[in-house]
Protein backbone atom coordinates (compact mmCIF):
# COMPACT_ATOMS: atom_id res chain seq x y z
CA UNK A 1 0.00 0.00 0.00
CA UNK A 2 1.75 3.00 -1.09
CA UNK A 3 2.24 6.38 0.73
CA UNK A 4 2.17 8.63 -2.04
CA UNK A 5 1.49 11.86 -0.61
CA UNK A 6 3.94 13.47 -2.91
CA UNK A 7 4.20 17.23 -3.40
CA UNK A 8 5.64 16.44 -6.73
CA UNK A 9 3.29 14.88 -8.57
CA UNK A 10 5.39 14.34 -11.71
CA UNK A 11 6.18 10.93 -10.21
CA UNK A 12 2.56 9.73 -10.72
CA UNK A 13 1.98 11.24 -13.95
CA UNK A 14 4.11 8.62 -16.05
CA UNK A 15 2.20 5.89 -14.44
CA UNK A 16 -0.62 6.83 -17.10
CA UNK A 17 0.69 6.00 -20.40
CA UNK A 18 -0.40 6.89 -24.01
CA UNK A 19 -2.23 4.30 -25.11
CA UNK A 20 -0.76 4.45 -28.96
CA UNK A 21 2.73 3.63 -27.21
CA UNK A 22 4.54 7.27 -26.90
CA UNK A 23 5.68 9.01 -29.49
CA UNK A 24 6.55 12.63 -29.89
CA UNK A 25 4.42 13.48 -27.04
CA UNK A 26 6.22 11.29 -24.67
CA UNK A 27 9.64 13.02 -25.62
CA UNK A 28 8.07 16.36 -24.95
CA UNK A 29 6.90 15.76 -22.07
CA UNK A 30 9.87 14.01 -20.80
CA UNK A 31 12.20 17.16 -21.58
CA UNK A 32 9.43 19.79 -19.65
CA UNK A 33 10.26 17.28 -16.58
CA UNK A 34 12.68 18.07 -14.17
CA UNK A 35 15.40 15.34 -13.55
CA UNK A 36 15.28 14.44 -9.79
CA UNK A 37 18.50 13.75 -7.91
CA UNK A 38 19.63 10.53 -6.02
CA UNK A 39 18.05 11.36 -2.52
CA UNK A 40 14.79 12.66 -4.32
CA UNK A 41 14.38 9.21 -5.97
CA UNK A 42 15.17 7.77 -2.46
CA UNK A 43 12.45 9.77 -0.57
CA UNK A 44 10.19 9.05 -3.01
CA UNK A 45 10.58 4.91 -3.29
CA UNK A 46 10.05 5.25 0.33
CA UNK A 47 6.76 7.11 -0.04
CA UNK A 48 5.84 5.06 -2.51
CA UNK A 49 6.18 1.57 -0.05
CA UNK A 50 5.38 2.77 3.36
CA UNK A 51 1.77 3.44 3.90
CA UNK A 52 -1.28 1.38 5.31
CA UNK A 53 0.27 -1.97 4.49
CA UNK A 54 2.70 -1.16 6.82
CA UNK A 55 -0.11 -1.23 10.09
CA UNK A 56 -1.05 -4.66 9.16
CA UNK A 57 1.98 -6.29 9.03
CA UNK A 58 1.96 -7.48 12.66
CA UNK A 59 -1.25 -9.22 11.57
CA UNK A 60 0.62 -11.07 8.60
CA UNK A 61 3.04 -12.34 10.74
CA UNK A 62 0.60 -13.78 13.62
CA UNK A 63 -1.20 -16.03 10.58
CA UNK A 64 2.59 -17.20 9.92
CA UNK A 65 4.38 -17.43 13.13
CA UNK A 66 6.58 -15.49 14.62
CA UNK A 67 9.87 -16.96 13.36
CA UNK A 68 8.61 -17.79 10.38
CA UNK A 69 6.81 -14.77 9.71
CA UNK A 70 9.60 -12.55 9.97
CA UNK A 71 11.83 -14.59 7.71
CA UNK A 72 9.29 -14.85 4.95
CA UNK A 73 8.93 -11.46 5.53
CA UNK A 74 12.62 -10.82 4.35
CA UNK A 75 12.05 -13.19 1.71
CA UNK A 76 9.23 -11.84 -0.07
CA UNK A 77 10.86 -8.08 0.28
CA UNK A 78 14.29 -9.59 -1.53
CA UNK A 79 12.23 -11.47 -4.11
CA UNK A 80 10.02 -8.33 -5.12
CA UNK A 81 13.01 -6.19 -5.22
CA UNK A 82 14.39 -8.20 -7.48
CA UNK A 83 11.26 -7.80 -9.64
CA UNK A 84 11.99 -4.40 -9.78
CA UNK A 85 14.97 -5.06 -10.85
CA UNK A 86 14.37 -7.21 -13.70
CA UNK A 87 11.71 -4.73 -14.50
CA UNK A 88 13.97 -1.47 -14.80
CA UNK A 89 16.43 -4.15 -16.73
CA UNK A 90 13.48 -5.32 -19.17
CA UNK A 91 12.85 -1.46 -19.44
CA UNK A 92 16.33 -0.34 -20.59
CA UNK A 93 16.89 -2.97 -23.14
CA UNK A 94 13.85 -2.19 -24.86
CA UNK A 95 14.62 1.62 -25.02
CA UNK A 96 18.20 0.69 -26.51
CA UNK A 97 16.89 -1.89 -28.68
CA UNK A 98 13.95 0.38 -30.17
CA UNK A 99 15.77 3.81 -29.58
CA UNK A 100 12.37 4.86 -27.41
CA UNK A 101 11.93 7.11 -25.00
CA UNK A 102 11.71 5.82 -21.34
CA UNK A 103 8.90 3.06 -20.80
CA UNK A 104 6.56 2.75 -18.05
CA UNK A 105 4.98 -0.59 -16.76
CA UNK A 106 2.40 -1.32 -19.26
CA UNK A 107 4.42 0.20 -22.11
CA UNK A 108 7.36 -2.34 -21.21
CA UNK A 109 5.08 -5.64 -21.57
CA UNK A 110 3.55 -4.16 -24.63
CA UNK A 111 6.86 -3.68 -26.38
CA UNK A 112 8.54 -6.68 -24.99
CA UNK A 113 5.52 -8.76 -26.48
CA UNK A 114 5.39 -6.65 -29.65
CA UNK A 115 8.97 -7.48 -30.54
CA UNK A 116 8.92 -10.81 -29.27
CA UNK A 117 10.88 -13.98 -31.47
CA UNK A 118 7.50 -16.40 -30.65
CA UNK A 119 3.88 -14.96 -33.02
CA UNK A 120 1.84 -15.93 -30.47
CA UNK A 121 3.21 -12.71 -28.47
CA UNK A 122 3.16 -10.23 -30.80
CA UNK A 123 -0.14 -11.00 -31.32
CA UNK A 124 -1.16 -10.48 -28.10
CA UNK A 125 0.88 -7.14 -26.91
CA UNK A 126 -2.48 -4.65 -27.06
CA UNK A 127 -4.00 -7.16 -24.52
CA UNK A 128 -1.05 -7.50 -22.84
CA UNK A 129 -0.85 -3.25 -22.27
CA UNK A 130 -4.56 -3.36 -21.23
CA UNK A 131 -4.16 -6.63 -18.68
CA UNK A 132 -1.45 -4.50 -16.99
CA UNK A 133 -3.57 -1.22 -16.97
CA UNK A 134 -6.62 -3.47 -15.66
CA UNK A 135 -4.40 -4.75 -12.44
CA UNK A 136 -3.17 -0.92 -11.69
CA UNK A 137 -6.45 0.39 -11.79
CA UNK A 138 -7.35 -2.64 -9.77
CA UNK A 139 -4.62 -2.32 -7.68
CA UNK A 140 -5.13 1.60 -6.84
CA UNK A 141 -9.57 1.12 -6.30
CA UNK A 142 -7.94 -1.57 -3.81
CA UNK A 143 -6.46 0.12 -2.40
CA UNK A 144 -8.93 3.47 -2.20
CA UNK A 145 -11.51 1.02 -0.46
CA UNK A 146 -8.90 -0.04 1.88
CA UNK A 147 -8.43 3.50 3.00
CA UNK A 148 -12.07 3.41 3.35
CA UNK A 149 -12.36 0.66 6.11
CA UNK A 150 -8.63 2.33 7.38
CA UNK A 151 -10.60 5.82 8.30
CA UNK A 152 -14.34 4.26 9.71
CA UNK A 153 -12.43 1.94 12.25
CA UNK A 154 -9.70 4.21 13.33
CA UNK A 155 -12.40 7.06 13.69
CA UNK A 156 -15.06 4.49 15.21
CA UNK A 157 -12.29 3.75 17.82
CA UNK A 158 -11.52 7.98 18.29
CA UNK A 159 -15.38 8.84 18.98
CA UNK A 160 -16.36 5.89 21.21
CA UNK A 161 -12.75 5.92 23.00
CA UNK A 162 -13.97 10.14 23.70
CA UNK A 163 -17.34 8.88 25.10
CA UNK A 164 -15.58 6.29 27.34
CA UNK A 165 -13.80 8.82 28.88
CA UNK A 166 -16.46 11.22 29.59
CA UNK A 167 -18.49 8.46 30.42
CA UNK A 168 -16.11 7.25 33.35
CA UNK A 169 -15.24 11.12 34.71
CA UNK A 170 -19.16 11.48 34.97
CA UNK A 171 -19.33 7.95 36.86
CA UNK A 172 -16.80 9.38 39.12
CA UNK A 173 -18.41 12.34 40.25
CA UNK A 174 -21.59 10.52 40.27
CA UNK A 175 -19.75 8.44 42.94
CA UNK A 176 -18.12 11.01 44.40
CA UNK A 177 -21.49 13.31 45.23
CA UNK A 178 -22.99 9.87 46.52
CA UNK A 179 -20.07 9.15 48.99
CA UNK A 180 -20.13 13.12 50.60
CA UNK A 181 -21.05 14.45 53.66
CA UNK A 182 -24.48 15.87 52.05
CA UNK A 183 -27.40 14.21 54.03
CA UNK A 184 -30.31 11.87 51.81
CA UNK A 185 -29.37 13.46 48.82
CA UNK A 186 -32.14 13.39 46.16
CA UNK A 187 -30.94 11.34 43.27
CA UNK A 188 -31.16 13.81 40.10
CA UNK A 189 -31.57 12.74 36.84
CA UNK A 190 -28.72 12.06 34.44
CA UNK A 191 -28.08 12.86 31.01
CA UNK A 192 -24.73 10.79 30.29
CA UNK A 193 -25.58 6.87 28.72
CA UNK A 194 -24.49 4.38 30.51
CA UNK A 195 -22.74 2.51 27.72
CA UNK A 196 -20.82 4.34 24.47
CA UNK A 197 -22.93 5.76 21.70
CA UNK A 198 -22.40 2.92 18.76
CA UNK A 199 -22.57 3.26 15.55
CA UNK A 200 -22.51 1.03 12.67
CA UNK A 201 -18.98 0.94 11.17
CA UNK A 202 -20.65 1.54 7.58
CA UNK A 203 -22.30 4.50 8.81
CA UNK A 204 -18.48 6.06 9.55
CA UNK A 205 -18.14 5.52 5.73
CA UNK A 206 -20.93 6.80 4.61
CA UNK A 207 -19.81 10.20 6.57
CA UNK A 208 -16.72 9.79 4.74
CA UNK A 209 -18.14 9.57 0.94
CA UNK A 210 -19.32 12.87 0.21
CA UNK A 211 -15.43 14.46 1.77
CA UNK A 212 -13.54 12.28 -0.45
CA UNK A 213 -15.89 13.08 -3.68
CA UNK A 214 -14.90 16.60 -3.11
CA UNK A 215 -11.73 15.51 -2.65
CA UNK A 216 -11.49 13.99 -5.75
CA UNK A 217 -12.71 16.61 -8.29
CA UNK A 218 -9.20 17.89 -7.39
CA UNK A 219 -8.15 17.20 -10.56
CA UNK A 220 -4.63 18.88 -10.51
CA UNK A 221 -2.45 17.17 -7.75
CA UNK A 222 -0.22 19.58 -7.78
CA UNK A 223 -2.43 22.00 -5.46
CA UNK A 224 -2.60 19.50 -2.98
CA UNK A 225 1.16 20.25 -2.60
CA UNK A 226 0.46 21.73 1.08
CA UNK A 227 -1.72 18.96 2.12
CA UNK A 228 0.87 16.19 1.28
CA UNK A 229 3.35 17.47 3.41
CA UNK A 230 1.09 17.79 5.96
CA UNK A 231 0.15 14.38 5.35
CA UNK A 232 3.49 12.98 5.31
CA UNK A 233 4.45 14.27 8.68
CA UNK A 234 1.26 13.19 10.03
CA UNK A 235 1.88 9.76 9.32
CA UNK A 236 6.12 10.10 9.98
CA UNK A 237 4.93 10.96 13.73
CA UNK A 238 2.77 8.55 13.67
CA UNK A 239 4.85 5.80 12.97
CA UNK A 240 7.28 6.82 15.72
CA UNK A 241 4.85 7.12 18.20
CA UNK A 242 3.73 3.22 17.45
CA UNK A 243 6.86 2.71 17.85
CA UNK A 244 7.79 4.13 21.24
CA UNK A 245 4.55 2.46 22.36
CA UNK A 246 5.20 -1.35 21.04
CA UNK A 247 9.01 -1.53 22.98
CA UNK A 248 7.57 -0.19 26.06
CA UNK A 249 6.51 -4.29 26.40
CA UNK A 250 7.39 -7.33 24.61
CA UNK A 251 5.69 -9.79 26.53
CA UNK A 252 6.39 -13.83 26.98
CA UNK A 253 7.68 -14.89 23.26
CA UNK A 254 6.98 -18.52 24.48
CA UNK A 255 3.36 -17.99 24.51
CA UNK A 256 3.47 -17.34 20.87
CA UNK A 257 3.28 -19.98 18.22
CA UNK A 258 6.93 -20.43 15.60
CA UNK A 259 4.66 -21.35 13.29
CA UNK A 260 1.14 -21.48 12.16
CA UNK A 261 -1.38 -23.43 10.93
CA UNK A 262 -0.54 -23.77 6.90
CA UNK A 263 -4.60 -22.60 5.71
CA UNK A 264 -3.84 -19.28 7.33
CA UNK A 265 -0.54 -18.79 5.22
CA UNK A 266 -2.13 -17.54 2.01
CA UNK A 267 -3.30 -14.52 4.52
CA UNK A 268 -0.12 -13.40 5.85
CA UNK A 269 0.85 -13.48 1.52
CA UNK A 270 -2.06 -11.39 0.38
CA UNK A 271 -1.37 -9.12 3.22
CA UNK A 272 2.71 -8.87 2.97
CA UNK A 273 2.30 -8.37 -1.39
CA UNK A 274 0.18 -5.68 -0.14
CA UNK A 275 2.58 -3.74 1.59
CA UNK A 276 5.50 -4.57 -0.78
CA UNK A 277 3.73 -3.10 -3.59
CA UNK A 278 5.46 -0.01 -4.66
CA UNK A 279 6.55 -1.44 -8.10
CA UNK A 280 4.54 0.92 -9.83
CA UNK A 281 6.84 4.22 -8.85
CA UNK A 282 9.43 2.42 -9.69
CA UNK A 283 10.36 2.96 -13.70
CA UNK A 284 8.77 6.53 -13.51
CA UNK A 285 11.18 7.16 -10.55
CA UNK A 286 13.76 5.68 -12.85
CA UNK A 287 12.46 7.75 -15.93
CA UNK A 288 13.00 11.18 -13.85
CA UNK A 289 16.80 10.45 -12.39
CA UNK A 290 19.54 13.02 -13.23
CA UNK A 291 21.52 9.28 -13.59
CA UNK A 292 19.67 6.86 -14.28
CA UNK A 293 22.48 4.48 -13.53
CA UNK A 294 22.44 5.07 -9.99
CA UNK A 295 19.13 3.88 -9.93
CA UNK A 296 19.56 0.24 -8.48
CA UNK A 297 21.42 1.61 -5.85
CA UNK A 298 18.97 3.97 -4.71
CA UNK A 299 16.39 1.23 -5.35
CA UNK A 300 18.45 -1.21 -3.09
CA UNK A 301 18.86 0.96 -0.31
CA UNK A 302 15.25 2.84 -0.20
CA UNK A 303 14.06 -1.16 -0.54
CA UNK A 304 16.16 -1.90 2.50
CA UNK A 305 15.42 0.50 4.77
CA UNK A 306 11.87 -0.72 3.85
CA UNK A 307 12.78 -4.06 4.68
CA UNK A 308 14.45 -3.50 7.34
CA UNK A 309 11.26 -1.36 9.08
CA UNK A 310 8.41 -3.78 8.29
CA UNK A 311 10.06 -6.68 9.55
CA UNK A 312 10.98 -4.79 12.72
CA UNK A 313 7.35 -3.23 13.14
CA UNK A 314 5.99 -6.74 12.10
CA UNK A 315 7.38 -8.50 15.36
CA UNK A 316 7.64 -5.96 17.61
CA UNK A 317 3.86 -5.08 16.95
CA UNK A 318 2.72 -8.88 17.15
CA UNK A 319 5.02 -9.65 19.95
CA UNK A 320 3.34 -6.39 21.93
CA UNK A 321 0.00 -7.24 21.37
CA UNK A 322 0.01 -11.33 20.68
CA UNK A 323 -2.74 -13.39 18.90
CA UNK A 324 -5.18 -9.95 19.77
CA UNK A 325 -3.46 -8.08 17.17
CA UNK A 326 -6.27 -6.69 14.39
CA UNK A 327 -6.18 -5.78 10.71
CA UNK A 328 -3.89 -2.30 11.24
CA UNK A 329 -1.66 -1.95 14.29
CA UNK A 330 -3.46 1.19 15.59
CA UNK A 331 -6.56 -0.20 16.37
CA UNK A 332 -5.33 -2.14 19.20
CA UNK A 333 -3.56 1.14 21.12
CA UNK A 334 -5.74 1.49 23.95
CA UNK A 335 -7.84 4.98 24.50
CA UNK A 336 -6.30 5.93 27.79
CA UNK A 337 -3.98 8.14 26.53
CA UNK A 338 -4.48 11.11 24.39
CA UNK A 339 -1.39 10.19 22.26
CA UNK A 340 -2.43 6.66 21.10
CA UNK A 341 -5.94 8.91 20.08
CA UNK A 342 -3.62 10.93 18.13
CA UNK A 343 -2.29 8.70 16.09
CA UNK A 344 -5.11 7.87 14.94
CA UNK A 345 -6.36 10.92 14.29
CA UNK A 346 -2.76 11.84 12.50
CA UNK A 347 -2.93 9.01 10.48
CA UNK A 348 -5.96 8.91 8.88
CA UNK A 349 -5.76 12.36 8.15
CA UNK A 350 -2.69 11.42 5.62
CA UNK A 351 -5.24 8.32 4.54
CA UNK A 352 -7.76 10.45 3.41
CA UNK A 353 -5.05 12.96 1.40
CA UNK A 354 -3.32 9.72 0.31
CA UNK A 355 -6.71 8.86 -1.63
CA UNK A 356 -6.64 11.59 -3.91
CA UNK A 357 -3.29 10.21 -4.98
CA UNK A 358 -4.11 7.01 -5.42
CA UNK A 359 -7.54 7.53 -7.57
CA UNK A 360 -5.19 9.42 -9.83
CA UNK A 361 -4.19 6.48 -11.45
CA UNK A 362 -7.56 4.76 -11.85
CA UNK A 363 -9.18 8.05 -12.61
CA UNK A 364 -6.40 9.13 -15.79
CA UNK A 365 -6.37 5.77 -17.32
CA UNK A 366 -10.80 4.96 -17.52
CA UNK A 367 -11.93 8.42 -17.61
CA UNK A 368 -10.27 10.10 -21.13
CA UNK A 369 -11.60 6.95 -23.34
CA UNK A 370 -15.08 7.51 -21.96
CA UNK A 371 -14.30 11.89 -22.45
CA UNK A 372 -12.92 11.26 -26.00
CA UNK A 373 -16.72 9.70 -27.21
CA UNK A 374 -18.23 12.69 -26.25
CA UNK A 375 -19.11 16.46 -27.23
CA UNK A 376 -16.65 18.47 -26.14
CA UNK A 377 -19.54 20.68 -24.02
CA UNK A 378 -20.11 17.84 -22.08
CA UNK A 379 -16.73 16.39 -20.76
CA UNK A 380 -16.64 18.52 -17.62
CA UNK A 381 -18.96 17.61 -16.45
CA UNK A 382 -19.01 13.84 -17.50
CA UNK A 383 -15.61 14.15 -15.70
CA UNK A 384 -17.10 14.79 -12.45
CA UNK A 385 -19.86 12.54 -12.85
CA UNK A 386 -17.50 9.21 -13.23
CA UNK A 387 -14.99 10.53 -10.28
CA UNK A 388 -17.82 10.40 -8.31
CA UNK A 389 -18.85 7.09 -9.24
CA UNK A 390 -15.65 5.67 -8.98
CA UNK A 391 -15.60 6.88 -5.51
CA UNK A 392 -18.94 5.13 -4.97
CA UNK A 393 -17.57 2.19 -6.22
CA UNK A 394 -14.75 1.97 -4.00
CA UNK A 395 -17.14 2.65 -1.39
CA UNK A 396 -19.63 0.01 -2.02
CA UNK A 397 -16.51 -2.47 -2.18
CA UNK A 398 -15.93 -1.43 1.28
CA UNK A 399 -19.29 -1.57 2.36
CA UNK A 400 -19.51 -5.00 1.56
CA UNK A 401 -16.34 -6.28 3.55
CA UNK A 402 -16.04 -4.15 6.12
CA UNK A 403 -13.25 -5.67 7.67
CA UNK A 404 -9.84 -3.69 7.28
CA UNK A 405 -7.39 -7.64 7.36
CA UNK A 406 -9.63 -8.76 4.37
CA UNK A 407 -9.93 -6.37 1.98
CA UNK A 408 -5.95 -5.92 2.46
CA UNK A 409 -5.73 -9.88 1.86
CA UNK A 410 -7.86 -9.54 -0.98
CA UNK A 411 -6.46 -6.56 -2.51
CA UNK A 412 -2.82 -8.02 -2.59
CA UNK A 413 -3.80 -11.55 -2.86
CA UNK A 414 -5.53 -10.61 -6.64
CA UNK A 415 -3.95 -7.67 -7.70
CA UNK A 416 -0.76 -6.79 -5.80
CA UNK A 417 0.72 -10.26 -6.80
CA UNK A 418 0.56 -9.74 -10.36
CA UNK A 419 2.06 -6.79 -10.47
CA UNK A 420 4.68 -7.41 -8.22
CA UNK A 421 5.56 -10.86 -8.14
CA UNK A 422 3.93 -12.51 -11.76
CA UNK A 423 4.57 -10.11 -14.60
CA UNK A 424 8.51 -8.96 -14.17
CA UNK A 425 9.65 -12.34 -14.89
CA UNK A 426 7.34 -13.14 -17.22
CA UNK A 427 8.45 -9.91 -19.37
CA UNK A 428 11.91 -10.87 -18.69
CA UNK A 429 11.47 -14.25 -20.28
CA UNK A 430 9.95 -12.50 -23.11
CA UNK A 431 12.31 -10.09 -23.74
CA UNK A 432 15.51 -12.14 -24.11
CA UNK A 433 13.37 -14.61 -25.99
CA UNK A 434 15.58 -13.70 -29.19
CA UNK A 435 18.60 -14.99 -27.39
CA UNK A 436 19.69 -18.52 -25.71
CA UNK A 437 18.25 -18.12 -22.52
CA UNK A 438 20.36 -19.24 -19.66
CA UNK A 439 18.93 -22.63 -17.29
CA UNK A 440 19.33 -20.66 -14.38
CA UNK A 441 17.26 -17.35 -15.33
CA UNK A 442 14.76 -19.82 -16.76
CA UNK A 443 13.98 -21.69 -13.67
CA UNK A 444 14.74 -18.82 -11.24
CA UNK A 445 11.57 -16.77 -13.14
CA UNK A 446 8.99 -19.80 -13.44
CA UNK A 447 9.32 -20.59 -9.76
CA UNK A 448 8.66 -16.33 -9.04
CA UNK A 449 6.03 -16.42 -11.49
CA UNK A 450 4.97 -19.89 -10.32
CA UNK A 451 4.67 -18.77 -6.79
CA UNK A 452 3.17 -15.49 -7.18
CA UNK A 453 0.16 -17.29 -9.54
CA UNK A 454 -0.17 -19.96 -6.52
CA UNK A 455 -0.14 -17.19 -4.12
CA UNK A 456 -2.96 -15.22 -5.96
CA UNK A 457 -5.19 -18.10 -6.66
CA UNK A 458 -4.61 -19.56 -2.80
CA UNK A 459 -4.83 -15.60 -1.26
CA UNK A 460 -8.12 -15.44 -2.78
CA UNK A 461 -9.95 -18.65 -1.93
CA UNK A 462 -8.81 -18.39 1.17
CA UNK A 463 -9.98 -14.64 1.45
CA UNK A 464 -13.00 -15.10 -0.10
CA UNK A 465 -14.07 -17.97 1.88
CA UNK A 466 -13.50 -16.18 5.39
CA UNK A 467 -15.69 -13.15 3.86
CA UNK A 468 -18.17 -15.72 3.24
CA UNK A 469 -18.00 -17.63 6.60
CA UNK A 470 -16.67 -15.58 9.12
Amino acid sequence: TSWLTLPDMEVMTPLIENPGGGGQEEENSEEDQDPELFTQALIHLLKGNIGTGLLGLPLAVRNAGVIVGPLCLVLMGVVCVHCMHILVHCSHHLCERLKRPPLGYSDTVAFSMEHSSYQCFRKSARFGRHLVNFFLVLTQLGFCSAYFVFLAENIKQVVEGYQGVNITLADESLSFANTSMVPAPVPLPTMVPSEPWALDLRLYMLFFLPFLILLVFMKDLKNMAVLSLLANVCMAVSVIIIFQYITTDFGDLQRLPLTSPLGKFPFFFGTAIFAFEGIGVVLPLENQMKEPKRFPTALNIGMGITIVLYVVLATLGYLHFGDDIKGSITLNLPHNAWTNQMVKILYSFGVFVSFAIQFFVPAEIMIPPVQARLRKSWRAPCEMILRGLLVCLTFSFAVLIPRLDLVISLVGAVSSSALALVFPPLVELITFSDRPLKPAMLVKDLVIAVVGFIGFLAGTYVTLAEIHSP
